[in-house]
């Protein structure tokens, strides 16, 4: 075993003096102990991108704030909604935001891979899942950045939460559980992609979908069809959960998606790692064979 210490997109293994065993006291602890250490290496890596490339990071937080701005004084979302539109708006612009966040990754991903740093982490003494929790830690760090911006930015377009703080922060958990979802969603198709040039590709496919949904606004304001085709997007689910959870409009309708939200924004997200996970996992395993 190893600790890896990365400079730029080249690493470096240091050696260390003792190997967990597979025998003899304490070897199972020993093991999870090097697999957090190496995790942890990798998180570390990701992170010092941050402070090397801090335009990139604030281009990735502006971009869903410029959105909200830009449908709440420009565009007009909320269309259908009985009630103040910024407060329809808000939750909606938040599940949005974690589902685009799949672009990202896929980026990140596809760099390392045509680099060959993936390549050279998987040569090295280290847990090969290292890679991928390092990965999946960073994006959620960074999600958890993206919603404490924009709900900084909708606190200041007039956005409001009436039902608490346990309920704020069930809905933050939905959030993060959409963004964990997709961030998987993201690492595999980024392993099946291999070039950061189709990435490309997959935007043209996300923003259908994103506006697919709830977000701007009500399926009661779109035709009978596309309403119910919208009602049960994954992120129809989680938005119309999360204003439930915020006291905000635009909650339960009166269909049974909407009425069940709660529990399709947990089970859609469940769903979708049930699925990307092990792929990813599969994929990982295979690459450069």
């Amino acid at each position: 075993m190893s600790t890896t210490t990365a400079y730029g997109d080249s690493a470096k293994a240091t050696p260390t003096p003792t190997a967990p065993t597979e025998q003899g006291d304490g070897g199972g602890g020993s093991r999870l102990a090097w697999a957090l250490a190496d995790s942890w290496t990798m998180t570390r890596r990701e992170l010092a991108h941050w402070a090397r490339q801090p335009v990139e990071v604030v281009v990735g937080l502006a971009f869903p704030v410029m959105l909200l701005l830009m449908f709440t004084y420009l565009v007009g979302g909320g269309r259908g909604v009985d009630g103040d539109p910024t407060e329809f708006l808000v939750p909606g612009m938040l599940a949005l935001t974690m589902a685009f966040g799949l672009e990202s990754t896929m980026f990140a991903v596809t760099q390392d891979l045509n680099k060959g740093v993936i390549d050279r982490f998987r040569a090295l003494p280290m847990v090969p899942g290292a890679v991928l929790v390092g990965r999946s830690a960073a994006d959620m760090l960074q999600s958890v950045a993206a919603l404490a911006v924009m709900t900084g930015v909708g606190h200041a377009v007039g956005w409001r939460w009436h039902n608490g703080a346990a309920s704020a922060l069930a809905a933050v958990g939905l959030l993060l559980l959409l963004r964990f979802a997709m961030l998987w969603v993201g690492i595999h198709l980024a392993m099946v992609a291999g070039r950061p040039e189709l990435v490309a590709a997959v935007q043209i496919l996300v923003w259908p979908i994103g506006f697919l949904s709830n977000v701007f606004a009500t399926p009661a304001s779109m035709p009978g069809w596309l309403g119910a085709v919208v009602e049960w997007n994954p992120m129809s689910a989680t938005a119309t959960a999360v204003r439930e959870l915020f006291g905000n409009p635009g909650g339960a309708t009166g269909s049974w998606a909407a009425e069940h939200a709660q529990l399709l924004a947990v089970l859609w997200p469940l769903a979708i790692i049930a699925v990307f996970f092990p792929l990813a996992v599969w994929r990982f395993a295979r690459l450069s064979r």
